[in-house]
């Protein structure tokens, strides 16, 4: 059988978390990722905001321009 890369890419297995690693997780509520899938943008823009410490604010949560995206535009912080 000649595969192609295209039939390599199609990947469906899947790989559980052992229960340790969920036991330390920062995310344990699945509520959050129905928060981050009713609202992308605000759902990062409570998480940059609640999480990061600024340097400058950002203006814009994400500028989607195909295929680059920009986040937290005119946002400046030490991530080091």
């Amino acid at each position: 059988m000649s595969e192609t890369i295209e039939s390599l890419l199609d990947e469906g297995r899947t790989f559980p978390p052992s229960p340790e690693f969920v036991a330390n997780a920062r995310i344990q509520d699945r509520a959050l990722f129905a928060e981050a899938d009713a609202d992308p943008e605000a759902f990062w823009a409570r998480q940059a905001s609640e999480l990061l410490d600024w340097y400058e604010p950002w203006h814009t949560v994400c500028e989607w321009d195909l295929p680059f995206a920009k986040w937290f535009v005119g946002g400046s912080l030490n991530v080091s």
